[in-house]
């Protein structure tokens, strides 16, 4: 079950990091877009590092 909710904060943070790219991609300029950007990438790669260990460490017994 814990898994279960881990899971679902990497997927929040895929949906953050997804919105904040349309967002800075359209509205902003400058050093605030490209800090935005890579706020946006860090959240992208730590939801896939937590993916990537939740996929790969098995089941658990409950």
């Amino acid at each position: 079950m814990m898994k279960m909710w881990i899971s679902f904060i990497a997927m929040g943070l895929m949906f953050i990091s997804v919105i904040v790219t349309i967002v800075t991609k359209e509205k902003l300029r400058g050093f605030f877009r490209y800090t935005l950007l890579t706020f946006s990438f860090i959240c992208m790669m730590v939801a896939g590092l937590i993916i990537f260990l939740v996929v790969f460490t098995g089941p658990v017994p409950e």
